[in-house]
Order: C-alpha cells, then sequence, then structure tokens
C-alpha cells in the first residue's frame, strides 16, 4: 500500500506540477523491512529506522509516529492501512502538532468505528439496512462527534426479555453481536427461540460490559463495496466498486472482482447511497462502504 501510494503521488505530482520531486516521502521502516529491501523503501526519500517486532513497537505506535513526524518537520501523515489508520488518537496527536492527516477526523474515525453507531448512521443517510434492534432510528452527530445516548440506547439489547422480543419482531434466524467483539468473539448465530437465552448470555459474557445488538442473519449474501472519497469541504464522490465475496477464511481471494451481480440501476443506488452517507458525517479520505447483497430479495 505504501508504495503504491508513494507511486500514485508522484505520478499526480509531475502530471499537474511537471515535477515529481515537488513531493518528498519519508517512511518508517523495521529492520524487518529493511533486510527484505522492501519496495516502499526503494520509493521513498528517506525512511527513519523503528523497532521491529510486533506493530505496537512501530506501524501502530501513536506516540512514535507523533514524534517523527515532528522531528522530520512533515506536513501530513498518511497511515496506509491497518496499524494505527483507524486509531482516532493519531488524527488528533498529529492535530495538536499542526500537522494534517490524511483520512478522517479522530471523531467520525470513531462513531464509524462501533458497529451500533455506524448503523444508526447509516439509516440516517437511507442507506438500505438489514433488519435490525436499531430499526428505523435515525440522528445527527452531536458536537463531540458521537450518536446521542437516548438513540444508541434504544438499538441496544439488555436483557434476555429483550432479547426474545427483538427476535420476534426481527425475525429468525438471528445474529447476536457485543459491538465491541470481535475475532469471533461476541457474536452468536440462532435459528430458534430455543437456543437465544443461552446465545444472549454466552455474547455478554465474552465480551463484558460491550453493547449488544441484535440483526437479521442475511444468507446466501454477495460481499459488494463503493469505493469513496470525501473532502473537508463536504463533498464526496463513488468512484467504483467491486464485489469481494470470493474468499478463503474470512480473507478476500480477488480483491477486485465487478460487481455484476447487481443491476446497474441498483448499484447506482448503493452508490448515491454511499455519497449521502460520506457528506452525512463529514468524511475525509478515501473510504468504503460495503454492503450485502441478496441477488434473490
Amino acid at each position: 500500500a505504501a508504495a503504491k501510494c508513494i507511486m500514485s503521488m508522484k505520478r499526480w505530482a509531475y502530471l499537474e506540477l511537471g515535477d515529481e520531486s515537488m513531493l518528498r516521502f519519508i517512511v518508517m521502516a523495521t529492520p524487518e523491512d529493511i533486510n527484505a529491501k522492501a519496495e516502499f523503501i526503494r520509493q521513498a526519500d528517506d525512511y527513519i529506522e523503528v523497532p521491529g517486532g510486533k506493530n505496537t513497537n512501530n506501524y501502530a505506535n501513536v506516540p512514535l509516529i507523533v514524534n517523527i513526524a515532528r522531528n522530520e518537520g512533515v506536513d501530513a501523515v498518511w497511515p496506509g492501512w491497518g496499524h494505527a489508520s483507524e486509531n482516532p488518537r493519531l488524527p488528533e496527536a498529529l492535530s495538536e502538532h499542526g500537522i494534517q492527516f490524511i483520512g478522517p477526523t479522530s471523531s467520525v474515525m470513531s462513531v464509524l468505528g462501533d458497529k451500533i453507531a455506524a448503523n444508526i448512521l447509516a439509516q440516517t443517510a437511507k442507506v438500505p439496512s438489514i433488519p435490525w434492534s436499531g430499526d428505523g432510528l435515525e440522528a445527527s452527530l452531536t458536537a463531540e462527534g458521537t450518536i446521542p445516548d437516548e438513540v444508541f440506547k434504544q438499538a441496544t439489547v439488555n436483557s434476555e426479555a429483550e432479547a426474545i422480543e427483538t427476535a420476534e419482531r426481527v425475525g429468525y434466524p438471528i445474529m447476536i453481536k457485543a459491538s465491541e467483539g470481535g475475532g469471533g468473539k461476541g457474536i452468536r448465530k440462532v435459528t430458534s427461540p430455543d437456543d437465544l437465552k443461552i446465545a444472549y448470555s454466552q455474547v455478554c459474557a465474552e465480551v463484558p460490559g460491550s453493547p449488544v445488538f441484535m440483526m437479521q442473519l442475511c444468507s446466501e449474501a454477495r460481499h459488494l463495496e463503493v469505493q469513496i472519497v470525501g473532502d473537508e469541504h463536504g463533498n464526496a464522490v463513488a468512484l467504483n466498486g467491486r464485489d469481494c465475496s470470493t474468499q478463503r477464511r474470512f480473507q478476500k481471494i480477488f480483491e477486485e472482482g465487478p460487481p455484476i451481480v447487481a443491476p446497474p440501476e441498483v448499484f447506482r443506488e448503493m452508490e448515491r447511497s454511499a455519497q449521502r452517507l460520506t457528506k452525512n458525517i463529514g468524511y475525509i479520505g478515501a473510504g468504503t462502504v460495503e454492503y450485502l447483497f441478496n441477488a434473490a430479495t
């Protein structure tokens, strides 16, 4: 990702400014990357060696990134994918030192990182949504960049009785999810009322203290994505789409399959919905709005 980013920006600088050296690139590099002669190091103008090992020592280490950015006098930081790219503390810390973060603001990053809040924002932007415990809820972000508490709580399931009531309204099969869960923890599929109480208790126990929500299982769905770009002036554009359904062990095999399973007029509306969501939340930078698409329904 870093090598592609540098190459693309250099090409832009050459085409638009007539000189690819108008932009100077400094990268962080671990000993492992240096020994492997990683392409992104060769593409950069300079590199700063950082500790090796797990990513909290280097590419996910927010204080380290900020200190290097300050010491090198950079104007902006692009975090790439993964690592610290979805950590709200990074744009916040860089902003304190007058350094531009190439990506969304910390408040938008925080709210999109919460599964419940993200679904409410999607509904607010009229993005077609799967039936769930927060059906029909809409909200605008507060001054702090959060969903109002009273709206957020209406989307959560707080007892076995509420779980039974929600399942009857939404319909089986249903997924019970802890919004702070991940890696297979805090999620259960339930196909009948007999299994609901046990599944709800298991989800709560696996991620203690996490808000819980429920969503109808979308069977035989395709994983379609719309790629968007938003700017700080409130503009947004949908660039293209792709089908990422072919996966093995939850990892994509084909990243760029064409989304031809969706009729053109349907996919165009998916693009418009993605644009509305991007504008509504003030998203800045490149991103992806992901859909579960059921061709039968």
